[in-house]
């Protein structure tokens, strides 16, 4: 038969409690006080019985935060089959066993051995067991319980932010949603009111309000104005156990900002507005500026400002600058002290965004008056006209007025002002300017066929004060008279055949003429009167500014007469009629039957557009020309095959200038030596050259040569007679310098050396008396002749 043992467990809640049984669905503030003692035998439902339903003998509470000094007491293992010999031994196993939970294995007392925290670990789930210390068998099965960790209030509430920040517009109505904030609390929120937060507000009434529940903060004030305070900063306070008395608490701080609405409407601080503009302000250039101050930012602030009335609502205008919101008064149209001084403009600023809540606050604009005084500056003259165009005729007289100008002092001193023509535009000095009252005239003759157009400025300025000074172009036209005839528009050069018939065609001319004609030009044609009844030729004016050249007779010689001259008088019909002769050149030319040109006396005229008489008469000089040239070159060459003794290109006296050898004087050179032909005697006189080695040891030999050498006489002496007869040539004998000095020589040696053989013959007591500068001189020479006088 199965027998079951029991195993007792007493649990003990600690001090000064004895031990108690929890029920799992029901929470009781206080603790049993008689000691509960619960039987297990193995798995009996009549044990089970013993204990009430509501109840579990398994799960069991330990307060946390114990501040004892002793281990905290848990409970008892006992088992039925403990004899209490010692002969069982309690094992606990589990969460914690061994170090948080410890057992005397001996009598089976649990105890804490540390501080418990429920935030940390709620629940700690441990196992029972008795086994014989002998065998090391379990006595009793392993049995299973719960510690569960009674909660008290020790943890605050904490709000998810240290800092909140939020924004709400200003004026907003009461009750306007601003932020919610939380806070949770880490205590048991199913046991008690350890969990149970409560809000409430310690700063920040009476503009905004919390509801204590959810945490949500609204505003409590009306109107809220952020022009008066823009910041707000609202401290919250959560506190648990439903906001009792010894409920902690926490706080979080809100920082709550006003954001702008366009609920202030644009002011001007003065009503009227003071501006000074001296007339000479360009257009376009600030006059000032003005401002309406609006207490809102941003676009709530951004003003228009628009000009709605005044005397100068079209002289003046007005932008915003955007960075500063200010309107800026500019110059549209130039201003004139003498025509008006003062202006009075009404200036609007209007705000450009408005909203409509707040348009019961009155109109978003506002208007200023602004006074613009225009300030006198010395202006230059003033021209009547920006330019002045004239016209003249070409033949008008020297110093004749063409037109004037007219320029005035602006200001009201009206300063006298004074004409000038800028030469820059006027380079030669064709018109002139009366300085006084603006007259133009010429000063030299106008062509309108050089120059249509003159394009001067004319320059006027204070008399007072050059410095104002204006300018104006003024435009000259030359007009047209009729000085030019009419004249070919080319030269007519043409020809007959000799086998023409009468009546023939055989040229048609026109005519050109530089004057301008209003109504085109209308030219006549005819014969000069000394041609026109000689004339082998007739001319007919066809009436169209052209005319025919026709034959007369039927056959023309060219052998009797080869050109014919035809006059031709061109005259215009234009006042005064002018007439020009020009003359046709006509050639009579050999045709064939077809009347082909073939030839032309001595020139070959191919057609009429071929080489002129002037380009054959050019080719011909240069054939000539050249002919000459070959010529001379020839004769010159048969020259230098006759004189075999001449070496340059030039005469003999080139070729004594051209001597520039540096060797051993006269005797010593390489040219030819023109004293062998006045001394023949140097002939014999064979001598080597000191300045060079010889190329060879033997002496050259030298054949005989004639003592008197006709050819080199007769070249001398024809040489002679062309320099005697030519008074430009130098006398032939200046060759003589550069001859041999020897023997028979006229100007004998001209070497100081040897040229006195005593010293008696040579006096130097006058190197005494030239001065310091021939001392030294003197010193060598005087002492001898002192020596020779003592």
């Amino acid at each position: 038969m199965r027998t079951y043992h029991c195993f007792w467990l007493l649990f003990w809640a600690g001090q000064p409690h004895q031990s108690f049984l929890t029920p799992l669905s029901k929470r009781t503030s206080g603790f049993p006080e008689k000691e509960k003692v619960l039987v297990l035998s193995g798995n009996s439902r009549q044990d089970l019985h013993r204990s009430k339903r509501s109840w579990m003998w398994n799960q069991f509470f330990l307060l946390e935060e114990y501040t004892g000094t002793d281990y905290q007491y848990v409970g008892k293992l006992h088992s039925d089959q403990d004899k209490g010999d010692g002969s069982l031994k309690y094992i606990l196993s589990g969460d914690g066993a061994g170090d948080l939970f410890i057992i005397n294995e001996n009598t089976g007392d649990i105890q804490a051995t540390k501080r418990l925290d429920r935030e940390e670990k709620p629940v700690y789930i441990l196992r029972a067991q008795a086994i014989n210390r002998r065998t090391g068998r379990p006595v009793e099965p392993e049995s299973e319980f719960i510690i569960k960790i009674h909660d008290i209030n020790d943890n605050e509430p904490m709000f998810t932010k240290d800092v909140y920040n939020a924004s709400i517009p200003e004026m907003s109505d009461v009750g306007t949603f601003v932020v919610q904030v939380t806070a949770t609390d880490a205590d048991d929120p199913t046991y008690g009111n350890s969990a149970k937060v409560v809000y409430s507000i310690l700063q920040g009434q009476p503009y905004f309000s919390v509801e204590s529940e959810t945490g949500i903060i609204k505003t409590a004030l009306l109107n809220m104005d952020r022009e008066n305070r823009e910041q707000y900063q609202v401290v919250i306070q959560a506190k648990d156990m439903g906001g009792q008395m010894g409920g902690l608490s926490g706080t979080t701080t809100v920082n709550i900002t006003l954001t702008d609405v366009n609920d202030n409407p644009p002011r001007f601080p003065q009503s009227t507005y003071q501006f000074r503009a001296p007339e000479s302000m360009p257009l376009d250039s600030p006059v000032g500026r003005i401002k309406a101050n609006d207490a809102d930012v941003d676009e709530n602030a951004e003003i228009e400002y628009s000009i709605t009335e005044g005397d100068g609502y079209d002289m003046f205008g007005i932008t915003t600058d955007k960075d500063t919101q200010e309107g800026i008064i500019t110059v549209k149209k130039a201003l004139d002290f003498e025509s008006k001084n003062l202006y009075i403009l009404k200036v609007e600023a209007t705000n450009t965004h408005v909203d409509p809540r707040f348009l019961y606050l009155g109109p978003f604009k506002d208007s200023a008056t602004v006074r613009i005084q225009v300030e006198d500056v010395d202006e230059p003259p003033m021209f009547s006209r920006p330019a002045y165009i004239m016209e003249v005729k070409e033949d008008v007289p020297l110093n004749s007025v063409i037109g004037a100008v007219t320029a005035q002092d602006p200001d009201a001193a009206k300063n006298p002002v004074k004409y000038s023509v800028d030469r820059h535009t006027d380079m030669d000095r064709v018109f002139n300017i009366n300085s006084g009252n603006g007259s133009i005239f010429t000063s030299k003759p106008l062509d309108r066929e050089t120059l249509l157009w003159h394009n001067i400025t004319v320059i006027a300025a204070e008399i007072n004060n050059p410095k104002q000074s204006s300018r104006v172009p003024v435009f000259i036209k030359v007009l047209d008279v009729n000085d030019n005839a009419p004249e070919f528009a080319m030269f007519y050069e043409t020809f007959v055949c000799e086998n023409a018939k009468a009546e023939q065609l055989i040229q048609t001319l026109s005519a050109v003429d530089k004057d301008d004609s209003y109504n085109g030009h209308q030219f006549s044609f005819s014969l000069a009167p000394e041609a026109a009844g000689s004339s082998n030729f007739t001319l007919q004016d066809n009436r169209d500014n052209t005319a025919g050249i026709f034959t007369r007779k039927t056959r023309y010689n060219r052998h009797e007469t080869s050109t014919y001259f035809l006059p031709v008088v061109i005259s215009d019909n234009d006042y005064p009629i002018q007439s020009s002769t020009e003359t046709v050149t006509i050639r009579v030319c050999a045709c064939d039957h077809r009347g082909k040109m073939l030839s032309c006396n001595a020139e070959a005229l191919i057609h009429p557009t071929g080489l002129s008489t002037g380009a054959l008469i050019a080719i011909l000089l240069c054939i000539i020309i050249l002919l000459v040239t070959v010529v001379l070159f020839a004769a010159l060459r048969r020259q230098r095959k006759k004189e075999p003794l001449i070496i340059s290109k030039e005469d003999i006296r080139d070729n004594i200038v051209s001597y520039n050898d540096e060797g051993g004087g006269e005797e010593d050179t390489q040219a030819f030596d023109i004293g062998t032909l006045r001394n023949p005697e140097a002939i014999d006189d064979n001598k080597l050259r000191r300045d060079i080695l010889p190329e060879t040891l033997f002496m050259p030999r030298r054949t005989a040569t004639a003592r008197d050498n006709t050819d080199v006489r007769d070249f001398i002496n024809q040489r002679l007679k062309e320099n005697d007869t030519d008074p430009t040539a130098p006398p032939y004998d200046s060759l003589a310098t550069y001859a041999y000095e020897g023997n028979g020589s006229v100007a004998e040696s001209l070497s100081s050396l040897e040229s006195v053989t005593t010293d008696g013959d040579q006096d130097y007591d006058y190197l005494s008396d030239w001065g310091p500068r021939f001392k030294k001189l003197a010193d060598m020479y005087g002492p001898m002749d002192s020596d020779k006088d003592s």
